[in-house]
């Protein structure tokens, strides 16, 4: 068997695809990368067991078709020094070898045989499916991923929530102490469905997703998703269990309103934040009319910073703390120029949305006070 390809093609490909395989795994075949040739096309999956991506290349020549399975280190080390140019790959079965002609010179190395390797488990036929802009999934991940949990007692709190509504896609992470809800009202069903993303998958959805446009499809069921998009897909397990009540946690009214420059008040945080204690981190916003004053203090080290901003405020003058490098998260995956902060009393979390909503989104992120020692 025979084909052409393009070595930035391929090795761009092998290097995203490579993220799937861990540095161990329980089946020594999962090391490798199954490359299947059929119709023109060059399939190459990769796997770690509880996560399967395919990626569809189109061939410039091709003759012959199979598939067989080949180490990704070697692969990888093989193109990647490359400089763009055709590679000629011809695959002796009967060998069990695969040999690598470019410009300037040649490589050779076993395959194994594709039989071993193992195959994805078909999602099941009362499987529910969404189809969403990639760029829009891929803003909603990207906001969401810094406020998933790492808690081996609560696994929900370590994904990424799909909430389908009959007025929305909400998509919803949470470590307890922050949470960020995207609401896409484009996406919605009259039969309500949910599930949990873990990190893993989301990562990989985040650097395999191109910004340029094209439809994701998502079909999930109960235990697992599979997820298509423009030239491949990822089918991954997904966290089982019953994600909290989000939106009980969302305060309704919170009459204080701060319209401020987003990122005078994140450099304004990063100045302040080395003053504050290692352990607590905590940052006392204290708000006046027409002016923040935000207050750092270590006293076991005799340090101190604070610094004022200038903001839209009209509501009862108040001290609130808040962990610095939490707003210096949220401050950094939000958009635009402009954001709000409504606030209620120092007791009750400070919810903040950027000024200018994306279209048919609704962009919210909460964080949950701390305690000020006046």
């Amino acid at each position: 068997m025979r084909f052409n390809i393009s070595s930035n093609t391929l090795s761009n490909r092998l290097l995203t695809l490579s993220r799937v395989i861990n540095s161990k795994n329980s089946l020594p075949i999962l090391d490798d990368f199954l490359f299947e040739v059929n119709n023109g096309q060059l399939v190459i999956t990769a796997s770690d067991s509880e996560n399967v991506m395919t990626s569809v290349l189109p061939l410039d020549e091709c003759e012959g078709e199979g598939s067989f399975a080949v180490s990704n280190h070697t692969i990888i080390d093989a193109v990647k020094e490359l400089p763009e140019q055709p590679l000629n790959i011809d695959v002796n079965f009967d060998e069990m070898k695969m040999y690598v002609t470019y410009q300037n010179g040649s490589y050779n190395f076993p395959v194994q045989n594709a039989d071993e390797y193992p195959k994805a488990q078909p999602i099941s036929d009362g499987a529910t499916t969404i189809t969403i802009n990639a760029s829009i999934l891929v803003d909603n991940i990207n906001r969401s991923l810094f406020a998933t949990a790492q808690d081996e007692l609560r696994p929900v709190m370590n994904g990424i929530y799909f909430d389908l509504t009959a007025d929305s896609l909400a998509i919803v992470s949470s470590d307890g102490h922050k949470l960020v809800r995207n609401k896409n009202f484009s996406v919605k069903s009259d039969v309500p469905a949910s599930f949990i993303l873990p990190k893993k998958p989301a990562q990989l959805l985040k650097a395999v997703l191109s910004k340029d446009g094209g439809d994701v499809v998502l079909k999930f069921d109960d235990r697992s998703a599979e997820i298509s998009f423009t030239d491949g897909k990822l089918i991954c397990r997904l966290i089982e269990g019953r994600y909290p009540n989000y939106n009980s946690v969302i305060p309704q009214d919170n009459p204080n309103l701060v319209s401020i420059d987003r990122k005078s008040l994140l450099g304004a945080l990063r100045r302040v934040l080395p003053f504050a204690s290692d352990s607590s981190q905590l940052i006392r916003f204290h708000l006046e009319n027409g002016h923040m004053e935000l207050n750092a203090e270590d006293i076991d080290f005799a340090t101190s910073a604070k610094e004022s901003i200038t903001c839209e405020y009209g509501g009862q003058s108040m001290s609130i703390g808040f962990k610095g490098s939490s707003m210096v998260e949220i401050l950094n995956n939000l958009e635009g120029d402009e954001i709000q902060i409504q606030l209620a009393d120092p007791s009750r979390a400070g919810v903040i949305i950027p000024a200018e909503q994306p279209e048919n989104e609704d962009v919210l992120m909460l964080i949950m006070p701390m305690l000020l020692n006046d």
